[in-house]
């Protein structure tokens, strides 16, 4: 075991196996064949069309956000009630390939990597220097939770919804997820991304995560509120290392906040870690390599 399977159990997507879905001109995701031809066999059929080389468009008349917004709503809803969309979550994502895009349209969250377009998300590394050291609070969420329930988290996280930006809905979810009030994250700090290309059940997950980190007092100790967090612990930062090392104890995509956070804090440096050039590029993916 290595921090590196950490990367290549991120990447687990093979592109190359998905249908390329375009919209605006320009590919934006991809399908499995066998969600395509749910696509293409709707019977509203003027939504999704295949163009000549087998990759899936809107029709020409589903040109603009709202209207692209309300289309894919329709369809999601048909194809959640014939039980090829398993489940919806009721919160709206932008889509949109990168910052410099203006949102393309809406689109439930949970229909995301059926359709393969790239979700956003904020993740906190939450810590405190004692002892001359740094520690490292790890979330332990809710063994009721649906999507890895048990399993050992970041501080803070959560999905970006459309609507806030990205300090916006940091600021949110450390009130909703560990009693962090704003006083506090007035000194949190954007450090960059991660972003990965998944494979899930659904499909393909070519997701981007922003990164913050906060240093909190020491005498300051979070709570869970929204019940998606069982409770917090405080460990060494070597401790949290190794834990991510030598086993897949966190979340998948969270392992990779805390490799970036050892890299950019010293932790993990080219003299100790065989694999750090390897990592620091693993941790930027995006769906074309």
């Amino acid at each position: 075991m290595a921090f590196i399977d950490h990367i290549h159990a991120c990447n687990s997507a093979k592109p190359q196996d998905y249908i390329p879905f375009c919209m605006d001109g320009r590919v934006i995701g991809g399908t499995r064949p066998a969600f395509a031809n749910a696509l293409i066999d709707h019977p509203s059929k003027h939504v999704v069309r295949k163009g000549a080389d087998g990759s899936l468009h809107l029709a020409r008349v589903v040109a603009t956000p709202d209207a692209r917004s309300q289309a894919f709503a329709a369809l999601i809803a048909d194809l959640h009630r014939d039980g090829i969309i398993k489940s919806l979550h009721g919160e709206k994502f932008d889509v949109r390939p990168t910052l410099n895009d203006a949102p393309l349209c809406v689109m439930d969250r949970s229909a995301m990597s059926y359709f393969g377009f790239r979700s956003w998300g904020v993740h906190l590394n939450g810590y405190v220097r004692k002892n001359g050291g740094i520690y490292m609070w790890i979330a332990h969420r809710s063994k009721s939770k649906p999507t890895y329930p048990g399993q050992l988290d970041n501080m803070v996280a959560g999905g970006q919804p459309t609507g806030y930006s990205f300090r916006q809905n940091m600021v949110k979810e450390c009130a909703e997820e560990a009693n962090i009030p704003e006083s506090l994250t007035t000194t949190m700090k954007a450090v960059g991304t991660v972003s990965y290309v998944h494979e899930t059940e659904k499909g393909i997950k070519p997701d981007v995560m922003v990164n913050y980190d906060l240093e909190l007092p020491a005498d300051f100790v979070p709570r869970p509120v929204d019940g998606e967090v069982s409770h917090f612990e405080l460990l060494p930062l070597a401790d949290v290392a190794e834990r991510v090392r030598t086993g897949f104890d966190f979340k998948f995509n969270c392992a990779l906040v805390i490799i970036d956070f050892l890299i950019r804090h010293g932790a993990i440096t080219p003299d100790n870690e065989p694999d750090y050039a390897e990592l620091t590029m693993g941790l930027h993916r995006d769906i074309a390599r």
